[in-house]
């Protein structure tokens, strides 16, 4: 099967054939072999019927097979150099650098994909092939679908990198966001014999840049995975302002939660603010208002804290006033987002425990001791880590497919 990447093989016959030697690393180590090379006159340049058979680029010298398993390989493991240590230890010596270079390559496959599937989905003439593909998949309805977003930071290198001498001030290093975000069916969530919550099968999407770019790949995703289809759609998400921007832009119908754990944290402020210096106080003030909170009472903790605003004035300073003044409105921005118990019956989490989970996997492979990354080397190995949890994998290497 020919991926594409190169036209299908003629059948004219090769004009000044010559036999060459091609060494290729192999999963069974280094392969010699004798193979032809000759003059195409319907293309008009040398080709080698073996290279294009199997897929491989002028000066490639590693078999399709292998280089699908050390890529692999780079997203299981923490670095490139362990990668390179795996590797040999099931009997393929690779170094890192020549991991690297193969990941580069593929990971830049793997993002025009996803671009190709974006478009796909933002053009009419295809959208409807693509949400018909989906429900090929998908179980009978009704089925409900939950989307959490969020972000964490990932470290770079900044402009200033490997500037000397090391005392020098300068901007070496970056701190980027990383935007996340997660889709899985409500009936894909389980539990671990030990009550532990879990996500059986998830979607992920990840990108570092502008949230309108990270909405059109988050929502291309989620077309894929049956948004077109699906009775209802739950956004939970902490309170980030960009995650609720991308609710509004594109996902104007999904049903908004804010995580609880996050409203929990606000209320603490709040009791802070407060009951300065008394921690057993502010504990007696703030969990009355997390069990209302938690058991459908949210309307009248809204109002005992819309009541704050008056109630305390006088007697706190200016900045536990501010402090009180921006946490009622924040709760008041979220109103419609706080029915925790009426969620939870339908089988929505309360909180977005599988995006921290998602978030912290990823941090464990991108923000390692002494990690740095290049924004493109890190891009290039976060398609290829997509496209592993995606299902799209295979589509990289159809011959090993």
């Amino acid at each position: 099967m020919n991926s594409g990447r190169f036209p299908p093989l003629k059948q004219t016959p090769l004009k000044r054939v010559r036999r060459r030697r091609l060494t290729l690393s192999t999963t069974v180590g280094k392969v010699v072999l004798n193979v032809s090379y000759g003059w195409d006159s319907v293309r008009e340049q040398w080709v080698c019927p073996a290279r294009e058979a199997w897929s491989l680029g002028p000066h490639e010298k590693m078999s399709p097979e292998l280089e699908d398993r050390i890529c692999f390989t780079a997203t299981q493991t923490s670095s490139y150099e362990k990668a390179a240590e795996v590797a040999a230890k099931w009997g393929c010596s690779v170094c890192d650098s020549v991991i690297y270079a193969h990941v580069q390559k593929r990971g830049e496959e793997a993002l025009e994909a996803e671009l190709a599937r974006v478009k796909e989905v933002e053009w009419p003439s295809t959208r409807e092939k693509v949400s018909q593909e989906a429900e090929k998949n998908l179980p009978a309805p009704p089925f409900d679908l939950i989307v959490m977003v969020d972000g964490w930071m990932n470290r770079q290198k900044g402009p200033d990198w490997g500037l000397k001498p090391p005392e020098t001030a300068a901007e070496r290093v970056n701190w980027r966001e990383i935007k996340t975000g997660i889709i899985f069916r409500i009936d894909h969530q389980a539990q671990t014999a030990g009550g532990r919550g879990m996500v059986i099968e998830k979607s992920v999407v990840s990108y570092q840049g502008e949230p309108w770019e990270f909405c059109r790949r988050f929502y291309a995703e989620a077309v894929r995975r049956g948004l077109d289809q699906a009775r209802r759609i739950y956004w939970v998400a902490d309170g980030g302002k960009w995650t609720w921007e991308i609710k509004r832009g594109r996902f104007p119908w999904a049903i908004g939660l804010l995580d609880f754990y996050h409203a929990a944290q606000h209320l603490w402020t709040l009791a802070a603010a407060l009951l300065d210096g008394s921690p057993a106080k502010q504990q007696q003030w703030v969990q009355p208002l997390l069990h209302r909170l938690h058991n459908g009472q949210e309307q009248q903790v809204l109002r005992t804290l819309e009541s704050l605003l008056d109630e305390f004035k006088a007697d706190l300073s200016a900045e536990a006033c501010e402090i009180i003044e921006r946490e009622v409105r924040y709760f008041q921005s979220h109103r419609d987002h706080l029915a925790y118990s009426k969620r939870r019956e339908e089988g929505c989490p309360n909180g977005s425990g599988a995006m921290e989970s998602t978030c912290s996997q990823l941090q464990g492979r991108f923000k390692c001791s002494g990690q740095f990354w290049s924004q493109a080397g890190k891009d290039h190995l976060m398609a290829l880590e997509m496209a592993k949890r995606n299902g799209d994998w295979d589509d990289l290497w159809e011959e090993v497919a």
